[in-house]
């Protein structure tokens, strides 16, 4: 079983310079940048850079690069410039596109899910051998929930990426629903079944982290602010894997026990929830 590892999603450059070193002090071991499109949104690869030229230990990557934005002669460019500017410190996560809107903005064609995910695929080996002479395939993490994706992440990646969210059927792309620990757990099975014995790090994109004394209130305050529309009870809630309610110790022990169901050892949170969730990273480190 693997040890725990950390990661922070940043997001806003403000304070750049200090945010990554704070997130090295505290003790995280990896620094992502996602790949959305709008105002104030990081271009990922100059922010990665950036973050390993004022940090020393941390490992940096996308998570994920949206992979149809791209044209892949010119993406293979920048993964190897980044992975040789980092110092070979980059985790390259690629996933297959979820938001129409973002490709609305690009002025870029929205195809259905089956057509992106063949996209990804292919770009995959064309990616494998343009870097072929860059220094190959930087370490290389997949995310996604649809069978395709979890496909390739279990055919190829190092690291498989969950989120814990899905499509709400009927409503406009990019509208989510949570999976309950059910529907991960249904998940993460049908993966395991694909990947075999390869020795693959499960990463877990936590939504939301609430250091309280009250795991009921916390998880009650999230499905009001959600319009009740992410679960169908509190309960679902307080066992979901990508939500973390409760003291540091009890948040320990869920993530411990999750980690034994779901195989859950590299877990990432959000920027606002950096310092919130330090407390649990350092009582975790090296187990």
């Amino acid at each position: 079983m693997n040890e725990f590892t950390f990661g922070v999603s940043m997001r806003d450059a403000t304070g750049w310079t200090a945010k990554c070193r704070r997130a090295e002090e505290l003790g995280y071991d990896h620094i992502t940048a996602p790949d959305h499109l709008g105002t104030g949104r990081l271009a990922p690869f100059p922010a990665l850079t950036a973050a390993a030229a004022v940090t020393e230990r941390v490992r940096v990557g996308t998570l994920v690069s949206n992979v149809p934005f791209y044209n892949l002669a010119l993406f293979a460019r920048e993964v190897a410039t980044t992975n040789q500017l980092t110092g070979g410190r980059l985790d390259l996560g690629l996933g297959s596109g979820h938001m129409k809107h973002e490709f609305d903005k690009a002025g870029l064609p929205w195809h259905k899910a089956a057509d992106r995910i063949s996209y990804l695929a292919d770009g995959l080996g064309e990616l494998r051998t343009r870097l072929a002479d860059e220094g190959g395939m930087p370490r290389l993490l997949i995310a996604g929930n649809s069978d395709g994706v979890l496909r390739l992440a279990a055919e190829q990646a190092d690291i498989v990426g969950f989120a814990g969210l899905r499509q709400e059927r009927g409503r406009p792309p990019g509208t989510f629903v949570l999976d309950n620990a059910g529907a991960m757990a249904e998940r993460v099975a049908y993966f395991r079944s694909l990947a075999g014995k390869r020795a693959i790090e499960y990463n877990m994109l936590v939504q939301r982290v609430v250091i309280t004394d009250d795991r009921r209130a916390a998880a009650a305050e999230w499905h009001a602010d959600t319009e009740e529309r992410t679960a169908a009870s509190i309960e679902e809630l307080l066992t979901a894997p990508q939500l973390l309610f409760g003291t540091v110790d009890e948040i320990v022990a869920q993530l411990v026990s999750r980690r034994e169901r779901y195989g859950f050892s590299y877990l990432t949170v959000f920027e606002p929830m950096m310092e919130t969730f330090a407390p649990v990273v350092a009582e975790l480190r090296g187990r």
